[in-house]
């Protein structure tokens, strides 16, 4: 242990890496421990956005409204689900825009909601924007 100074063979000169070992060892197993704490156990309450900047939703607009019980809206023009697609791509080339503004209701399920904006990115609607209700302030 240590350095040896003297002796048949000389002094050694060989660092003693044995401590060095320990403290990495400790360290280890610490973030092993640590590490999957970090991403669950999160009660999470998802808050109301502030008001980042004034979007007047205009009638020339397309607008997806999906509401509570999964019904969805085009505008004010009820749609069935299998028709979805066909219709906001074919909305997109008459109105020349690629913006889709997605409105969901706070009942909807998150997957509902996730599983829609999958499918339309796989559709090719890639710029879509959620719309929020603004935070009150007290």
């Amino acid at each position: 242990m240590g350095m040896q100074l003297g002796g048949k063979k000389g002094p050694v000169s060989d660092i003693n890496v044995t401590p060095l070992v320990d403290v990495m060892l400790v360290l280890l197993v610490i973030f092993m421990v640590t590490a999957p704490m970090l991403f669950s156990g999160i009660d999470l309450k998802l808050p109301k956005t502030q008001k980042v900047n004034n979007l007047g939703l205009k009638p020339e607009l397309i607008i997806l409204s999906i509401t509570g019980n999964e019904q969805f809206f085009l505008g004010k023009e009820r749609i069935v689900e299998k028709d979805l697609i066909p219709i906001i791509l074919k909305n997109f080339k008459e109105k020349n825009t690629d913006v889709l503004y997605l409105r969901a209701d706070y009942a909807l399920k998150y997957e509902k909601v996730a599983k829609l904006i999958a499918s339309l990115k796989k559709a090719g609607v890639s710029n879509i924007a959620l719309v929020t209700e603004v935070e009150k302030s007290n």
